[in-house]
């Protein structure tokens, strides 16, 4: 199962004026630097806890079904299962009515289950021959977004501001870490089997 980003977040889960705040900037010199701190910092904790922190649509490809129905669906958390496309032995792209299968957002991982007997839907394509359609994410602004999690990108933020030359970006430096991995495990997904 590949999963991959369709349409990115609209905005940042901190906005560039909350993170200057944080810094005790005033300036707008480094604004750039500060909004791309941001999104280095929202990339980071969104694969540290496997989850995305905006809404974001994802497209979900599958070589078949399996034998249960059942796909654990790896964006978390889930808000909708948009489309399902199953491509049939000619290529041609089939979408499944809603009524063709169950969805349980509440789950973590949310999972997707067919009605129907799996043998009788699966693809003709013998590679990525199902699509499955989600958005994901919080909400649409910071606001539904977990303070923990907020949080923990103003602090890789403000370390990587701080020393811009010492630490690489996508690190957790030493010095942050225990308050990082203390603000984002209780968000951590697990990964699936």
């Amino acid at each position: 199962m590949t999963a991959a980003l369709i349409m990115p977040p609209a905005i940042e889960p901190v906005l560039i004026i909350e993170a200057k705040a944080h810094l005790k900037v005033e300036i707008a010199d480094d604004d750039d630097l500060i909004g791309a701190l941001v999104t280095a910092a929202r990339i980071h904790v969104e694969a540290a806890t496997r989850r995305v922190l905006i809404t974001q649509s994802w497209r979900i490809y599958r070589d078949d079904w399996p034998e249960n129905g059942e796909v654990h669906l790896p964006v978390s958390p889930l808000q909708s299962v948009d489309e399902v496309i199953v491509y049939d032995a000619s290529g041609e792209p089939v979408t499944l009515d809603a009524a063709q299968y169950q969805v349980d957002i509440a789950s973590v991982p949310a999972r997707l289950k067919l009605r129907a007997s799996p043998a009788t839907l699966q693809p003709g394509e013998p590679l990525n021959g199902i699509e499955i359609d989600v958005t994901a994410g919080y909400g649409t602004s910071g606001v539904a977004v977990p303070q923990p999690l907020r949080l923990a990108i103003m602090m890789l933020v403000a370390r990587w501001y701080e020393f811009r030359d010492a630490t690489a970006i996508g690190t957790v430096p030493a010095s942050v870490a225990p308050g990082f991995e203390a603000l984002i495990a209780p968000y951590r997904v697990l990964r699936l089997s």
